[in-house]
């Protein structure tokens, strides 16, 4: 079978691989989309520290049942719809023992530790796939990279009375302003792309920053009446927006980070403790977070031109690919069509 592989630092091609065959649990899928993560880029790039190489990315999947194993429930049935949970936990791990599986100690999500969903056929436990006829294809595959940002909006637990900042308004950052919309607080969005921003706004975002044009302090200060946000979510991945969230959040705020900041990041301790925050990780998603994205695009269908920058065939992925490594400011979801 055809796939896409990234073979060193730099280096993306298409491959021949021997195709999957599903064991009594497994189901066999046939993809549809898949698309292109952050972690895949840095993958690319070769700043993604839990990556050996080669390594097949992906994990953001739209596919079909192919085939159904043995053991697999009489419901999964060849030609369904479906998406994947893409993580593994163990059970047995402190995360696990509380039942924050999305945290496992030992998780391998496919395209990072093992080799993902970029290719023509993947095999995955029946335990993982969500099956769902009312979705496209296209919405199956923007299920996961949207709970990302929906679970941080459940840790920080924000309700109706917060104000949430949002630092990157990548597709992370935009599942956290969607979920914080749905949540009924007042939402700020920061990036220094105006494209990205004005996606924003029709996804949500009461208020548009761009901090590389505008003065990031003096329009929060307006914003909120000289508070600043009660939760700040950092899904850029910066040290200058991790260092600005400290700055910027109001006293007995909470923040969520959720980007890697390639750089190690230096933090005004005073402010830690004079605002007494909350600081907060945010890693992958749970199966509530599945539920509630699933939930919100059925309800509000929203346009998928918003949310899709580029959809190419396997073999204009390594272009792609190349092409987005050298801007990727101008990119919000390149999906990968099988």
């Amino acid at each position: 079978m055809k796939a896409v592989e990234i073979t060193e630092p730099g280096a993306m091609n298409v491959v021949e691989r021997p195709m999957p065959v599903p064991g009594e649990d497994e189901v066999l899928l046939k993809l549809n989309y898949v698309g292109f993560c952050g972690s895949d880029l840095s993958t690319y790039l070769g700043k993604n520290p839990m990556v050996s190489y080669p390594r097949i990315p992906g994990h953001e999947i739209a596919a079909v049942i192919e085939q159904a194993g043995s053991r697999v429930p009489e419901n999964f049935q060849p030609g369904q719809s479906v998406t994947v949970v893409p993580y593994t936990n163990c059970g047995q791990c402190s995360a696990c023992k509380k039942k924050r599986f999305n945290a496992c100690r030992y998780n391998q999500t496919l395209g990072v530790q093992r080799d993902g969903a970029m290719a023509e056929y993947l095999v995955v436990h029946w335990q993982k796939v969500l099956m769902d006829e009312s979705l496209s294809s296209i919405q199956l595959a923007l299920v996961e990279p949207l709970t990302v940002g929906f679970h941080a909006i459940d840790n920080a637990r924000v309700s109706d009375i917060d104000t949430v900042l949002v630092f990157g308004c990548g597709m992370i950052g935009t599942g956290a302003i969607v979920r914080a919309n749905l949540r009924g607080a007042t939402v700020i969005a920061v990036d220094i792309d105006d494209s990205k921003l004005e996606v924003a706004g029709k996804l949500g975002a009461n208020y548009l920053i761009n901090s590389r044009t505008q003065d990031l302090h003096a329009e929060l200060e307006k914003m909120t009446h000289g508070d600043g946000p009660s939760v700040v979510v950092e899904a850029a991945g910066n040290p200058i927006t991790y260092k600005a969230a400290i700055e910027e959040i109001g006293f007995a705020g909470r923040v969520v980070c959720i980007g890697y900041a390639g750089d190690e990041v230096a933090f005004p301790t005073k402010l830690w403790v004079q605002k007494e925050l909350e600081i907060l990780g945010s890693r992958n998603a749970n199966p509530s977070d599945f539920e509630a994205v699933i939930k919100y695009l059925k309800q509000a269908n929203p346009d998928e031109k918003l949310l899709v920058s580029k959809i190419v065939s396997a073999d204009e992925a390594p272009q792609a690919m190349k092409e987005w490594a050298e801007a990727p400011g101008k990119v919000l979801k390149i999906l990968v069509l099988f």
